[in-house]
């Protein structure tokens, strides 16, 4: 048996997956669309478990599917990993609950893994998980942003042009002292897109790392061509 990690066990981390993706096209929930033979949800959880720091998964599978999803994911992870799967909600944020609440109480690092992001880099998870370790309360990588952005009115008139150097784009995973997502939940409102806006919410300072181009979020049909590449290009390493 190959010798664990001497971090292996204190991250858990927790995978919304009981969205339906219907901007991806007609077809299963999000989550379970094949690529390459496997569902999206399996590749991410695969690449999650390489992450060396990680000793739990649990997965929020879409309503009526936990036994489909238990089954996609058994043997998926190697020794030393646990992975739990409860049934999701209606929306994202009744996932990431549902989840944290299957989560063990010794897991005092937890990160939020979007599996639409289903080729996210073991390395990324790894550079999450530490800033956490080091003691950051909440920690989300990110992207620069390359394209102008531009706010507008709902009449669809240009109000602001933000500085571009000054935005970037979230990416998962997003992790958080055990504490803090816990309180971000508990006051949750209903205007943050991620976890991170909801401990911003409580008053949190979320400290940014630098993000991966690999940890795409597969949201749009399109999507689906660029994920291929990366699978392949996978495959081609493995070989």
């Amino acid at each position: 048996m190959t010798a664990q990690h001497p971090l292996r066990g204190d991250v858990a981390v927790l995978v919304p997956a009981a969205g339906l993706g219907t901007r991806l096209g007609p077809g299963a929930p999000k989550a379970l669309r094949e690529l390459g033979g496997a569902a999206l949800l399996v590749h991410a959880v695969r690449r999650l478990a390489q992450a060396p720091s990680v000793g739990c998964v649990v997965v929020a599978a879409p309503p009526g599917r936990v036994d489909e999803v238990r089954a996609l994911l058994d043997r998926e992870v190697p020794p030393g990993v646990t992975v739990d799967v409860v049934e999701g909600g209606a929306t994202r944020r009744e996932s990431v609950a549902a989840a944290f609440g299957a989560a063990p109480l010794s897991y005092e690092i937890i990160l939020v893994h979007d599996a639409a992001r289903a080729f996210v880099p073991p390395d990324l998870v790894e550079r999450v998980a530490a800033a956490v370790r080091e003691g950051r309360a909440a920690v989300v990588p990110v992207l620069a942003v390359v394209d102008t952005i531009k706010r507008i009115d709902e009449s669809g008139h240009v109000v602001a042009t933000p500085e571009r150097s000054e935005l970037r784009a979230a990416q998962t995973p997003q992790g958080f002292r055990r504490e803090i997502l816990e309180a971000a939940y508990r006051a949750a409102g209903d205007d943050a897109t991620d976890d991170a806006g909801l401990a911003e919410q409580i008053g949190v300072r979320v400290f940014c790392i630098p993000g991966a181009d690999r940890a795409l979020k597969i949201t749009r049909a399109a999507d689906l061509a660029v994920a291929e590449a990366l699978l392949r290009d996978d495959v081609a390493n493995l070989g």
